[in-house]
């Protein structure tokens, strides 16, 4: 066989060729200087592919820090009868006036007058919650809300999507999800630097429980107020407490909602459940429906809101 030319030149230079160590040689120092360098090329990273170092440092980078002003000069409401004062001055009627969240009535001290003061409540809030609204009604509120511009937007909604005349016709979970993400991005698209407080949806069960033993609350709930959770409120059979159940667990699925959807909006804060935990008794019910907040009951949601928008952090 015919010796190459690279062979007759390494016996030349004493059997060794220097020109065939190069490449390894040239290869181990990339090799080590992409390691330097932390970056995870074939034969310089682990066993499965990725190198540990740069895992690491992709994960262990902090979330944005959420962005919240304790003291707004503005606030807007939006949400359903509750905010509208429903049945808190009189029978079948609102009363934005005691509203929780912009009403002027000294006794409740709306989050408004706390944060506003009185002089400014008029001309630097505004409410646009509707009795009878559900999730589905939210985006159309925002967007009126969002023209203001306003420093703050409470939102209080989903009782009246539990609240209905069967629980078969409850909004669904997944619909009530897609309805509160589009009333955000609403909301975003005019009014990006806007704050919003989400209030959880009020224990329907608690009602029940607080209301069913008072002989009036009895008799206006036959009118059909909430029968999804209020109807036969004196049936303890196995098919109305499953009902009743039911509608529980759509209220919790609806408040995991509002905190899952606001937790990814820099500025939006959730109440932690704390409206949901609240242990109201029947003097924060009304006298006209056993249903709705009370001048008293207003009052407290008010006490819930403001102590958790002039917190420094989040409720937990």
């Amino acid at each position: 066989m015919q010796e190459s030319p690279q062979g007759r030149a390494g016996r030349r230079l004493g059997g060794h060729s220097p020109r065939r160590r190069k490449p390894y040689a040239s290869a181990a120092a990339s090799c080590a200087g992409l390691l330097v360098g932390v970056v995870a090329l074939s034969g310089c990273t682990s066993s499965d592919g990725a190198d540990p170092d740069w895992t690491k440092a992709k994960t262990s980078q902090p979330p944005p820090k959420p962005v919240w002003d304790r003291s707004p000069t503005s606030i807007a409401a939006v949400g359903d009868s509750i905010t509208r004062g429903f049945d808190a001055c009189g029978v079948l009627s609102d009363c934005p006036e005691v509203s929780w969240s912009t009403g002027s009535d000294d006794q409740v001290r709306s989050l408004a007058l706390r944060l506003l003061g009185k002089p400014a409540v008029a001309e630097n809030s505004w409410n646009y919650a509707r009795t009878g609204a559900t999730v589905g009604d939210l985006a159309q509120q925002m967007a009126k809300a969002a023209v203001h511009r306003p420093e703050l937007v409470t939102v209080m909604m989903g009782a009246n999507d539990a609240c209905k005349d069967e629980a078969a016709l409850m909004t669904p979970v997944d619909e009530f999800r897609a309805s509160f993400e589009d009333s955000m991005r609403r909301l975003r698209a005019k009014a990006p630097k806007t704050q919003v407080y989400v209030a959880s949806v009020p224990d329907l069960k608690r009602l029940w429980s607080e209301g069913r033993e008072n002989p009036l609350g009895r008799q206006i709930w036959k009118l059909g107020i909430c029968s999804s959770m209020l109807g036969d409120s004196q049936d303890m059979d196995a098919a109305a407490q499953k009902r009743r159940s039911t509608v529980q667990a759509r209220v919790v699925a609806y408040n995991k909602v509002l905190r899952d959807v606001c937790a990814k909006d820099l500025r939006c804060r959730y109440d932690g459940g704390a409206v949901f935990d609240y242990r109201f008794t029947g003097d924060q019910l009304s006298a006209w429906d056993w249903f709705h907040p009370s001048k008293n009951g207003q009052g407290k949601l008010a006490d819930i809101a403001y102590r958790n928008v002039v917190a420094a952090d989040p409720p937990a």
